[in-house]
């Protein structure tokens, strides 16, 4: 590793370590924000004798200053100890850990579609002018335009209300049935992203297909299909990459109406329905978690643009 590509890294990981302390901050002093008394929320509005409010105001350290709250908090979240849910009565850790595996499946599952649709009916439309680069538009705009949940709800019923092809809810066990358990799930999710990594791809491609390397290459009767691939889709991957974070954040926060919508018990579901009861503990964690995952899928986009550009390990203003 080069000390300039390592002074970038240590520099971003400085950058996330600032975020997610703000971020922590915002986040817990959300509560405080609220209208009410944070005692009430955590009882979820059951009455409750004074010694029940008082225990609960010294297990959340409610009667201690707000930087005290916030300090100690902060440390409990350094050390993995991110308090105990008032609607489930456990470990905020243990309940994150228990849905966590359904919530990676259904994004990795529709970061596959994500991709593959995506950079294929990008290409296609970058490469057939015409009617089907028309046709991609119109449904690529039709894609980026439908909410998720309208999404879940159409699937739902052609799939799985009228050709039965697909269970509507549940996780699913063991690798065959989960994927198969999914297959709806992860189509609502990537159906919006679908549609904009396409139109990025297009656009990327269109820009790179005009450009005086790619009419050399031509002229001098280089196949088309060693073009595209050596001198035209791999610096159009540029934008794509960049693209991509945006995606991670977006699949992030869309997992909570996906999850709901089909009964998955993962994250995103336990995060509804602790907003609904004002479980604090779980949504500043859920919250911190989602933040964690957007700056680390930046990092990981930054670190991946000097592999597919090597032009740009090596910027004249030392960009990296």
């Amino acid at each position: 590793m080069s000390s300039t590509m390592a002074g970038f890294l240590l520099r971003r990981i400085g950058g996330i370590a600032l975020t997610l302390l703000i971020t922590s901050f915002l986040v817990f002093g959300s509560v405080h924000l609220a209208p009410g008394d944070p005692a009430s929320f955590l009882l979820g509005g059951r009455s409750a004798s004074p010694a029940a409010v008082a225990a609960i105001k010294e297990q959340y350290h409610l009667n201690d200053p707000f930087p005290i709250q916030y300090a100690k908090w902060i440390e409990g979240v350094v050390t993995g100890d991110f308090g105990k849910s008032a609607q489930f009565r456990q470990d905020v850790g243990g309940l994150i850990m228990a849905r966590l595996p359904t919530t990676l499946w259904l994004i990795g599952y529709a970061g596959v579609l994500i991709m593959i649709g995506g950079l294929a009916l990008g290409t296609v439309a970058a490469l057939r002018r015409g009617v089907v680069d028309r046709l991609v538009l119109v449904g690529t705009g039709v894609a980026t335009a439908t909410p998720s949940f309208v999404a879940a709800i159409g699937l739902i019923s052609l799939f799985s209300i009228q050709l039965g092809w697909f269970p509507a809810f549940g996780n699913g066990s063991g690798l065959g049935d989960r994927i198969h358990h999914l297959t709806l799930p992860a189509a609502a999710l990537a159906l919006t992203f679908v549609g904009l990594l396409a139109r990025v791809t297009r656009t990327s491609m269109r820009e790179e297909l005009g450009r005086e390397h790619v009419e050399v290459a031509r002229s001098r009767g280089v196949p088309g299909s060693v073009v595209v691939r050596r001198h035209v889709l791999r610096n159009a991957l540029g934008p794509v990459t960049t693209v991509s974070g945006t995606i991670v954040a977006g699949l992030l926060v869309a997992t909570s109406i996906v999850e709901t919508a089909f009964g998955l018990s993962g994250v995103g579901q336990l995060l509804v329905s602790s907003v609904t009861v004002k479980d604090f503990p779980v949504v500043q964690a859920v919250s911190l978690l989602v933040v964690l995952a957007f700056v680390t899928a930046n990092l990981v986009v930054d670190l991946l643009h000097p592999l597919i550009d090597p032009r740009l390990s090596h910027p004249k203003g030392g960009t990296v």
